[in-house]
């Protein structure tokens, strides 16, 4: 029985996407339709979970965010994804919302994660709420990308650094754009790179702040 005057989670969404979201300038219909349909709230720790569709972000642990709803929907929006079936390669599954949002805006994503817990535990929920035939999840260093599944017709980074990676811009599929933060902690910008005719193109879209992306040297074993 709903308890009166308390909303459920699919109002708090459609009031979030409303809000947050359209209001602010996205209006590409896929993005809504996707914040409309991923469960934002599966995506955040419990203790957190009565705050997932705030305007801000969230951490989710080992020095992790879930980014802000306004911000998922920016970066989902500049990829311009324009038909099913793009290949997208995501940096940073993280909590894996920014993942299940491009699976339902169509895309086939690869995603790789470079925390094991947060792979372990991401790579199972994405599982459970039946994401698994379109979320591939990798643990490894997303700065060397995924080689063996390029190329890619999008690229997204979740994590900041002064430069794309060159192995992402080499795994880029011609006329394929770019999404990623740059910058440091003193600035970040997101920013979006466009491969056209051989030819590279860069427009800065608006000011962010997320965690640093890190490099190393392990194996990807999965």
């Amino acid at each position: 029985m709903r308890v009166p005057g308390r909303r459920s989670p699919s109002e708090k969404l459609g009031d979030m996407v409303e809000s947050q979201i359209r209001r602010r300038g996205i209006v590409d219909p896929r993005v809504l339709d996707a914040m409309r349909s991923v469960p934002r709230d599966r995506f955040v720790p419990a203790k957190l979970r009565h705050a997932a569709f705030r305007d801000g972000a969230l951490p989710i642990g080992h020095g992790a965010t879930i980014s802000q709803p306004y911000i998922v929907a920016l970066m989902t929006s500049a990829l311009e994804i324009d038909r099913d079936g793009l290949r997208v390669l995501e940096v940073g599954t993280g909590s894996g919302y920014q993942a299940a949002v491009l699976a339902e805006c169509g895309c086939e994503v690869f995603s790789i994660e470079r925390v094991e817990a947060l792979y372990d535990r991401t790579r199972a929920l994405l599982s459970d709420l039946g994401y698994a035939d379109r979320v591939h999840v990798r643990l490894g260093d997303g700065s060397r990308g995924w080689p063996e599944a390029a190329p890619f017709d999008r690229v997204i980074v979740t994590a900041a650094a002064a430069a794309v990676p060159s192995a992402l811009r080499e795994q880029l599929a011609p006329n394929g754009s770019i999404i990623a933060p740059v910058g440091d902690e003193r600035g970040q910008v997101i920013r979006r790179y466009r491969l056209e005719d051989g030819r590279w193109t860069a427009s800065d879209l608006e000011g962010a702040r997320f965690v640093p992306l890190i490099e190393d040297a392990r194996p990807e074993t999965r």
